[in-house]
This record gives C-alpha cells, structure tokens and sequence, in this order.
C-alpha cells in the first residue's frame, strides 16, 4: 500500500507505539487522525505530526462508533486503520474485581471490533488497511495476565477472520505482535517490568514495523522477530512448552 496521500487514524497515539505510529505515517505522508484518552498529550501529538486530535475514552458507552464518526467528519474518508488503544492489568486473576475485568474487555477487544464495524464501509471504499496491535501474551499466554492475554488472543482471531472475510474486497488486514516495549504500559498496569531478559525493545523499531506491514501488505509483523519461536514450539511440543512457561513464565 502507497501510505502518501492516505488518511489513517491511529487509536492510542497519545503515547507510546500509537504516538511513533502516528509520526511514521505522517513521515510518509499520510494525514493522521490522533485519537487518545489525554486531551493535552492527544493535541501534542497531533500537533507533532500535523495531524487532527480526537479525543475520546474508549470505556465509556458508544466511543468507538464516537470516534469512527469524529474521524470521517475530519477527513470524509478513511484508507487506514491502526487499533493500537489498550490498557493492562498485571496480578492473580482472583485479584481483580469485575471492573478491571469488563474494563481490559472493553477497551482492548470490544473498541477495536465495534470502530472496525463503524468504519469498515469507508475502508472498503478505498481499499484500506486495518492493523492491529496484539501481543506475544495473545499467542503464547502469560501468568499474572490471564484476563490482557484472553482480550489480545481474541483481538488476533478476530483480525484473522475478519481477513478471511474480507479476501477480494481490497480490504487488507495484519496484525503487530509486539514483546516487551519500552513505554509507560508496564507502570500502568500495576506492576513494573523487572526482567532482565528479555530486555524492553525501543518504540520506534516496533512502531515502524508495523508501518512496513502497511506498506507490504503483509498480514503480521512479529518485533522481536523471533517471539515467533515460542508460539511454534508451544504449537510443536505443548508439552514441553507448558512445563517451561510454568517454570520462568511470569509476567
């Protein structure tokens, strides 16, 4: 896909890979639409990249189709997708109440499925693309995460059927599967990062890679490259994979 001339609108920019994605398309020429929860962070990005701030809490009632209709009055058209807005939630499952556990559902599964049924016509107009950004949790589960990995794994086999549906409509779909990435995700989900291994990537290569996936038409990008290896030998041998996870597989 040609990304100059494009408008994209990228969810969760306000910092973090949506902000670096945000930059990268504008690089490139595309008329960003900036949506994030800050409405200060969201007009510095916007103004960074020479974009349009929309600002909108994907918690609340009726935000996704909100946005989708903020983004088509901005532009009248829209060529890409980017649903990068989630939050998440470190601890024992039995910790969390049922608001933390309709929230993670809400913003990380049931937002990027309802702006993509919102904004799916004008997509098809043009032949656009819708990425996603999912995680190695999504593939591969996490301790101390079960409710982020369930909503990330949910967001990747929608994106993979919406693909398969979408095949001969000029509509392209992929997915990011991103590691650890050095932004402010860790901290506020409740608990730091303190592994040393494996060490957090930097923003911008990851940012960038899911832009190449635009670019290509590719439908995923793995960053690192080889998260895709424990996805295989979890499909390989699960046996084994269970019994390593269990051993050195906390969040």
């Amino acid at each position: 896909m040609i990304i100059k001339g494009t408008v994209a609108l990228v969810t969760g920019a306000s910092a973090g890979i949506g902000a670096a994605v945000a930059g990268s398309l504008a690089a490139r020429g595309a008329r960003v639409l900036v949506h994030g929860r800050d409405p200060e962070a969201t007009a510095a990005v916007a103004d960074r990249v020479g974009g349009t701030a929309i600002v909108a809490d994907l918690t609340r009632p009726g935000a996704p189709e909100q946005v989708a209709a903020a983004a088509l009055e901005a532009a009248d058209r829209l060529d890409i997708l980017v649903a990068n807005a989630g939050i998440g939630w470190a601890g024992t499952f039995t910790d969390m109440t049922p608001d933390d556990v309709d929230r993670l559902v809400t913003v990380n599964l049931t937002a990027p499925v309802r702006l993509t049924h919102a904004l799916l016509p004008a997509l098809r107009e043009h032949g656009g693309f819708a990425a996603y950004v999912t995680s190695i949790a999504g593939r591969a589960g996490v301790a101390g995460e079960a409710v982020y990995s369930a909503t990330k794994a949910g967001l990747d086999v929608f994106a993979e059927s919406l693909r398969l549906e979408l095949h001969g409509t000029g509509v392209r779909v992929g997915v990011l599967v991103p590691g650890v990435v050095d932004t402010q995700f860790f901290q506020r989900r409740g608990r730091p990062y303190v592994r040393s291994w494996p060490r957090p990537r930097p923003v911008g290569p990851v940012a960038a890679a899911l832009v190449r996936m635009i670019e290509s038409d590719r439908a995923e990008a793995y960053r690192p490259r080889w998260g895709r290896v424990p996805v295989a030998v979890r499909g390989l041998v699960p046996r084994a994979y269970r019994a390593l996870a269990a051993r050195f597989g906390g969040g």
